[in-house]
């Protein structure tokens, strides 16, 4: 299925839940999507399920979970699954994911190191987003197409930098002339993350993607700060 229709489903199909994710501190469900004689599955994160975190503000998750879905397509990326945000959820507005199929016993800790070296754009794309949250396996290839993706982006696009990660198999390389090219057309992103960002976020953003085409290499942790999540996996 397209991606186009997979959007359309989710924007617009009814959806009941099948199942609840049990790992993972914020309410998380399994659903099933129905449009027009189509079904799929997908993934319900509801706002109000959403545990406060003293840095991030309340009930923004879902919303930055659809931000992170519009960065991956703005880069054309391509390794977040369709997300959309829906206000008429059986537990109230969240976002709502296309579930993606995949083997969850291998993951970034046991990728062959071909997997890994295609990790390069997940790598840009949590620079991007300030991802504070990169675990190991929140990144897995598609079974069948072997497609990359990435998922749980809600505690990304902090103002102030919180970029933890298990991926830093390329700092200190050079950034793809190819993965840096999509960054030198922001001027509409201002707008494409307004309904899901504080200004300061989107603010920050652009400064991340200026700094990184002017650096043009994938950075080093910080020195004095955390650079890793928590469990790591």
């Amino acid at each position: 299925m397209s991606p186009k229709n997979t959007k359309t489903i989710l924007t617009h199909g009814n959806y009941e839940i099948r199942g609840q994710f049990m790992l993972g501190s914020n309410y998380t469900f399994l659903v099933e999507v129905h449009h027009k004689g189509e079904t799929i599955k997908a993934v319900y994160k509801p706002s109000k399920g959403e545990q406060p975190l003293w840095d991030f503000p309340d009930n923004t998750l879902a919303l930055r979970e659809v931000a992170a879905y519009e960065l991956s397509e703005a880069l054309g990326f391509h390794i977040v699954p369709v997300t959309v945000y829906r206000d008429d959820g059986p537990h109230g507005p969240g976002s709502l994911q296309q579930y993606i199929e995949y083997d969850m016993e291998y993951h970034y800790f046991n990728f062959t190191i071909a997997d890994k070296q295609k990790l390069r754009p997940v790598v840009l794309f949590d620079i991007l987003a300030n991802n504070a949250d990169r675990k190991g396996s929140h990144v897995f290839f598609e079974e069948g197409s072997h497609q990359l993706h990435a998922i749980d982006h809600g505690i990304c696009f902090h103002e102030e930098p919180k970029l933890r990660t298990v991926i830093w198999d390329f700092a200190g390389q050079a950034i793809p002339d190819e993965l840096l090219a999509p960054l030198s057309s922001t001027g509409n992103w201002s707008a494409l993350f307004e309904p899901y960002l504080r200004p300061s976020e989107i603010e920050a953003l652009l400064f991340r993607a200026k700094e990184l085409c002017e650096m043009k290499i994938f950075p080093r942790p910080l020195q004095g700060r955390r650079a890793y999540p928590y469990p790591p996996i």
